[in-house]
């Protein structure tokens, strides 16, 4: 696949507060790809997606709010509050959200799948550095 060049421009270094950065900056935030690819599953409420994207590393209460909050107002997250006692919050993919998990989760399989080619890489680059 390539990019053509107008769309290459938009990512220029001149333009590094553009929406379309902004918006790639949201979506491949650390917890934004870990709770786009979690809400790919199923939704969930906000306890359970933090257990769930915080697995490897805890996330805290504020910095997993925030992250909805951003993929919600770019319109990738549904947030359904219920007017129960207690409150209940569910948090979903809208379809373009669905859309744009599809994408991340398809380049965190594609890393996956290339870790041994970019450990390889690394090696090979400090072997380097460490002669010269």
């Amino acid at each position: 696949m390539t990019v053509s060049s107008e769309v290459a421009d938009k990512y220029t270094a001149g333009a590094a507060m553009c929406p379309y950065r902004l918006v790639l900056e949201h979506v491949t935030s650390r917890w934004g790809v870990l709770v786009l690819i979690e809400l790919l599953d199923r939704p969930y409420r906000f306890s359970e997606l933090r257990r769930a994207v915080g697995r490897v590393k805890p996330v805290s209460e504020k910095m997993l709010a925030q992250t909805l909050q951003t993929l919600e107002r770019d319109g990738f997250v549904c947030r359904d509050a219920k007017p129960v006692i207690p409150p209940r919050v569910d948090y979903s993919l809208t379809d373009l959200g669905r859309e744009a998990a599809e994408q991340v989760r398809g380049l965190a399989l594609w890393t996956e799948s290339r870790m041994g080619e970019v450990e390889k890489a690394r090696q090979a680059y400090d072997e380097a550095k460490a002669r010269g």
